[in-house]
């Protein structure tokens, strides 16, 4: 297999030429995890957004899980959030972005992130800093 990170350019690259720093993303999503609100769905699209272009690899499992699990099931939500919690042994930083507040399954991701050691940076996608 060939590998294409040779085409990949430099500005996608963090200092010293190494790959993206992986990122977690925390943003509420829904008050009714299965019908998620437009807003909250497109604010954690600009939140994904924003981690890309500053130049990170963010994963969003509340954004990816709901597609395929029932999260008005207690058992499927749990294993959304078990499998979720996996990424982020291998995760260098979860990024909260609290424009839209903290939703309880915020909380929860907060928790299990302070519990093992990864570092939090709170967000805003309001704040002067750039890209948004």
């Amino acid at each position: 297999m060939t590998s294409h990170l040779h085409a990949v350019p430099d500005s996608v690259w963090g200092p010293h030429r190494t790959p993206a720093t992986r990122v977690i993303i925390e943003s509420p999503f829904a008050e009714n995890p299965s019908a998620p609100d437009r807003a909250h769905l497109a604010y954690a699209r600009r939140c994904l957004r924003d981690s890309l272009l500053l130049a990170e690899a963010p994963f969003a499992p509340h954004l990816l899980y709901p597609q395929v699990l029932d999260d008005d099931a207690p058992f499927q939500r749990a294993i959304g959030l078990q499998r979720a919690f996996r990424w982020y042994g291998v995760a260098d930083l979860c990024a909260v972005y609290t424009d839209l507040g903290i939703s309880g399954g915020m909380r929860q991701g907060i928790e299990y992130a302070t519990k093992i050691g990864l570092p939090i940076e709170e967000r805003s996608l309001n704040d002067d800093r750039e890209p948004r």
